[in-house]
């Protein structure tokens, strides 16, 4: 959350977040989720994020998944 904090502070226009949901509950994760839908939509964002979650995943405009050594984007639904 004190990376979040700081991302509404800061003049960079992307943020790297490297399982921003791995430690709380669901209900925590969503919230911290949804507050980076916010930062960029609301903001401008630009939102790199890499995880394991599925759930966190669903919340991208783009999805890319590695493997092999190859990123393979994922179609994502409508």
């Amino acid at each position: 959350r004190a990376a979040i904090a700081r991302g509404l502070v800061s003049a960079t226009n992307a943020l790297l977040r490297d399982e921003p949901t791995g430690d709380p509950d669901r209900q925590s994760a969503d919230e911290i989720l949804s507050i980076l839908q916010l930062l960029n939509g609301e903001l401008g964002k630009t939102i790199v994020m890499v995880t394991h979650d599925p759930a966190a995943a669903n919340y991208a405009k783009r999805v890319l998944h590695l493997d092999k050594g190859r990123f393979v984007e994922r179609e994502l639904a409508a």
